[in-house]
């Protein structure tokens, strides 16, 4: 008669009871974690209360006054046209930054490139260089060349990016492993499903992380638009500096601040809530490929081969 199957040993994906988070471990995460947070929310703190002020005299610790006067000013002053042109101006930026720093780092980690050392300090020279100096240089060859402002300041912000795009895809591809895509390839897939189906879900957090890196380059920026704009280009940095220099109105410069932060924000917990569902995904995935447990196999030895042995 056949031998009994042997025991298969558990998952490696469940959780160890030796690894489980024990009481004090999570006290002390969940007190880091709160901390982290009080911590980059309350100089926040002050502008939401000056944003309802219509008067706040010291030594009073809260607003003596409160209403929408600095709502009402920061509208007048082209908050909703500056912040428009802003959103559009960083996700054009990362739209093009995005896809050439992948490109860069795939070329880079998998030896497709020349000297690519010199090719990464030369992707490193728009952060090295006095971005001052760098613009007004490059201002005017696009002056020369009648660039239109608007693209001259998206093409500047574009090699600005590059660097954070490039490197943060050049972490992503040193764990990436090539032999998906062969196994795909002998499968019968062309080179579009391979790209569509294996290659970009498996780098969809690292393109997300990018991009985020590239649209926080071109919301941020100041001088770029300043100079090579020329004034034509009037995003929200604009308006909230030239605000805060001279128009002596707190609630409406801290309103047009806030205003400056909830976009990157809310980009922000996007490109968590991507990782987040692309990590649990993998999980999945490992989940239903793992060797079942030693208490599956023995419920159904018939799902696992047997051994040989001398009968009866």
């Amino acid at each position: 008669m056949p031998s009994p199957s042997l025991p298969v040993q558990s998952s490696p994906t469940r959780t160890s009871i030796l690894t489980r988070p024990r009481g004090l471990g999570r006290v002390v995460r969940v007190a880091l974690t709160v901390l982290l947070v009080a911590w980059f929310a309350l100089p926040f703190l002050p502008l939401v209360l000056w944003s309802f002020a219509d008067a706040w005299s010291f030594p009073s610790p809260l607003p003596t006054a409160w209403g929408v006067r600095g709502v009402e000013d920061a509208l007048g002053f082209g908050l909703l046209p500056g912040l428009g042109r802003s959103v559009l101006l960083g996700l054009a930026v990362a739209a093009i930054a995005t896809p050439f720093g992948a490109l860069a780092a795939r070329a880079l980690t998998f030896g497709a490139v020349p000297f690519p050392r010199t090719v990464s300090a030369l992707l490193l020279a728009p952060i090295a260089l006095p971005p001052f100096a760098a613009v007004l240089g490059v201002n005017v060859l696009l002056l020369r060349a009648y660039v239109p402002p608007i693209v001259g300041v998206a093409l500047v912000l574009v090699v600005l990016a590059l660097p954070y795009t490039t490197f943060v895809m050049r972490a992503a591809y040193g764990a990436y492993d090539l032999s998906y895509e062969e196994e795909a390839r002998l499968l019968g897939a062309s080179r579009a499903q391979v790209l569509r189906r294996v290659h970009l879900p498996m780098i969809a957090p690292a393109l997300a992380r990018a991009a985020f890196l590239a649209f926080l380059v071109a919301w941020s920026d100041y001088i770029v638009t300043v100079i090579v704009g020329g004034g034509e280009v009037v995003t929200l940095p604009l308006i909230v500096a030239g605000a805060a220099a001279g128009l002596g109105n707190d609630s409406a410069v801290a309103v047009m601040s806030l205003g400056a932060v909830i976009p990157p924000v809310l980009l922000l917990v996007a490109v968590l809530t991507l990782r987040g569902s692309a990590r649990s995904a993998s999980k999945g995935r490992r989940r239903s490929t793992a060797t079942p447990s030693a208490d599956e196999a023995l419920v159904s030895p018939s799902a696992h081969p047997t051994t040989t042995g001398a009968s009866a």
